[in-house]
């Protein structure tokens, strides 16, 4: 084994849906970019007038741990491109996520934590968005951003007219898998393109076509079509989630290490390098530099392998064996801190940085998976609705004063267990199914080995009435 180093408000859809570009932008009864609801950053009107907007690509990779990189202390899977990101702009050492797939995308796209998001649990996503929802896209959008998801889509079903497809939700472009459930098969027999179904029949029972791949060629595309206009470009690999597959396992072929954990760290190092081409080719074109990129995954590890016998697969993976936790407890699905602290890198464009010097920075404030759709509309200057739960973070990639939230909510449902964390400044509190709630002072204690809640009983009622606050009924 490697030896490794320790609410209320306007209605959203509402407000933005089935309006024009132009009706968009006028006096709607909209909060400031970056502001969201609570946070009152001012907005930035015209900060790119006179010159280009600001394109935005958002980097998810799905299961990748904390401690899955170099950057964050990984020293045996190789990702010497996405460690470059970071020595060229910010890393979070405490960024946080949903527990599970579904709800962080979720929150990515609409700007809401789970008590009050549409999608609450992987459950909630073959239903998809409901119809107030508003997302991302449709922010950027209305600023004459040509739009784009390529990847993992995961919400509503698979078929080409669900209200949640992605040309429902303000995607002008899409190709990828429609379903949760269908992106876990690397071999697919389809994909969709936009309306389109785009069938593979050579992996009809043999391994041929590998989707990773073509969703990289698809993302060069859009960039390439895209080259003179302002982009946003939502590019979500499905690597390197179980059931860790991958054409060739090198650089780690000679490795004495188990099939899986071969392929699962070939999946990363494999997916480092597409994202080196998505790179190369904004350099290419003469736009990096216009180009804002945002890296983040999904959740924690992924313990699982075995069970995925339904696209072929038994290879295992044990998440301990390259300590994709780093030094957390807990990994997905999980409301300790391994299951929902992730890797957050971003790059912005050197216009765009401020004044005090942001390449190779590395940030220790707290901030959400949620607060990226206010970022984005920040650098964008495009206006959110005034119900979403993030604020913008581009205070802080500037290396300006950042106006923290109160809380920080979660939760993790399925058909057995309703789990529930929150955290408030140096302390966070989790209640497991229902059981007596747990107390830490994640600033000291980021093990969380030290439960405090029997001598601290004022700050387990605060957090009781914090979790009830959070949360608005279905």
């Amino acid at each position: 084994m490697p030896t490794l180093p320790p609410r209320s408000g306007v209605t959203r859809r509402r407000v933005l849906g089935g309006l024009s570009a132009a009706a968009v932008g006028g006096a709607l009864p909209l909060a400031s970019a970056g502001a969201g609801a609570e946070n009152g950053h001012p907005a930035s009107p015209g900060r790119h007038r006179g010159r280009r907007k600001p394109n935005v690509i958002v980097i998810l990779l799905d299961d990748l741990g904390w401690g899955e990189l170099g950057c964050y202390g990984q020293q045996v899977i190789q990702t010497p491109v996405i460690d470059g990101l970071a020595s060229q702009g910010v890393r979070f050492t405490q960024a946080y996520v949903n527990s599970v797939c579904a709800p962080t995308r979720g929150s990515l796209l609409t700007g809401q934590h789970m008590g009050h998001a549409t999608i609450r649990s992987n459950l909630d996503a073959p239903a998809g968005f409901a119809p107030d929802d508003v997302t991302v896209a449709e922010v950027v959008k209305s600023r004459g951003y040509a739009t784009g998801v390529i990847g993992k889509w995961g919400f509503g079903p698979d078929a080409a007219d669900s209200p949640s497809h992605p040309n429902q939700q303000g995607f002008d472009h899409y190709f990828g898998y429609a379903t949760h459930g269908n992106a876990h098969d690397y071999w697919p027999t389809h994909l969709w393109r936009n309306h389109e179904r785009v069938e593979f029949p050579e992996n009809e029972g043999a391994d041929v076509t590998y989707a990773p791949e073509l969703i990289t060629e698809e993302a060069l595309d859009f960039i390439e079509r895209h080259r003179r206009d302002p982009f946003f470009l939502y590019l979500a690999y499905n690597t390197p989630h179980a059931p860790n597959e991958i054409p060739d396992d090198a650089p780690y072929s000679d490795e004495d290490w188990p099939e899986g954990e071969r392929n699962h760290a070939a999946q990363i190092t494999w997916t480092d390098g597409q994202i080196g081409r998505v790179l190369a080719r904004l350099d290419r074109l003469g736009i990096a530099d216009d180009t804002a990129i945002i890296f983040l995954s999904d959740n924690g590890p992924h313990p699982e392998g075995i069970g995925y016998a339904h696209v072929g697969s038994t290879l295992p993976h044990d998440d301990e064996f390259f300590n994709g936790n780093g030094p957390f407890r807990g990994r997905k699905g999980s409301m300790y801190e391994g299951g929902i602290r992730v890797p957050l890198i971003v790059r912005l464009p050197e216009r765009d940085r401020g004044g005090q010097g942001s390449r190779g920075r590395v940030v220790n404030d707290p901030v959400a998976v949620w607060d990226l759709l206010p970022t984005i509309a920040d650098l964008t200057d495009a206006r959110v609705p005034r119900d979403v739960d993030g604020i913008s973070i581009v205070p802080l990639l500037q290396g300006r004063r950042h106006s923290e939230r109160d809380t920080f909510y979660w939760e993790f449902n399925n058909d057995k267990r309703n789990d529930q964390a929150v955290r408030w400044g140096q302390w966070k509190a989790i209640r497991f199914n229902g059981a007596p709630l747990e107390l830490y002072d994640v600033r000291r204690d980021w093990r969380e080995e030290t439960n405090l809640a029997a001598v601290r009983p004022d700050l387990i009622a605060h957090a009781d009435r914090l979790m009830a606050a959070a949360v608005t009924p279905r």
